[in-house]
């Protein structure tokens, strides 16, 4: 009986994905849409995320404007925005808002770094329980008489290589973002 790996591919894959959204909502030099990914103003009803209420576009490096489709909702998405306390200036005027991103500090740049530190890790301990859970089902499988002693050595290996690639992709993926906070 060959031992299928793809449930926990799937799983690396999926938290790698998970570290690369978290990072992307960590705020560089650079002023990007995806920064206001976790904004959910309240709209008829209901939390909205930001980006289904009106067009958010760049101006420039430091600066983001956003035109609601439904003009009623300006002092709402204008609310959540402060709400969230990104640390940004907000102007609104009859046609949007205008978000301002100051100049990151190196205080700033050393406290953004730490949090995508502590983002990595996480994803990091998300990986280590996909292992135990393999593991888990592989000795579930050797139990059950279908997998051999030697087998499931070389097995145990195997899952061990994925999950160290998986944490080398991590750490890419966080070194990268510390570049971009860098700079």
């Amino acid at each position: 009986m060959a031992y299928d790996f793809s449930k926990l591919k799937a799983n690396i894959t999926e938290t790698e994905e998970w570290l690369m959204r978290e990072l992307s909502g960590v705020r560089t030099g650079r002023a990007t849409p995806t920064l206001l990914d976790g904004i959910k103003p309240e709209a008829y009803g209901t939390r909205t995320p930001l980006r289904e209420l009106g067009g958010i576009s760049v101006e420039d490096a430091r600066t983001l404007r956003i035109i609601p489709w439904d003009k009623t909702l300006l002092k709402t998405i204008e609310k959540a925005i402060t709400d969230a306390d990104l640390g940004v200036g907000i102007s609104t005027d009859d046609q949007g808002i205008r978000i301002s991103f100051p100049e990151l500090t190196s205080e700033r740049r050393v406290q953004l770094s730490k949090i995508a530190g502590d983002r990595a890790e996480q994803a990091k301990v998300t990986l280590r329980s996909h292992r135990t859970d393999a593991l888990k089902a592989l000795e579930t499988a050797e139990k059950a008489g279908g997998i051999g002693e030697d087998e499931v050595k070389r097995l145990k290996g195997e899952i061990q290589k994925l999950i160290n690639a998986g944490n080398e992709a991590l750490v890419k993926v966080l070194h990268r973002k510390e570049e971009e906070i860098a700079h």
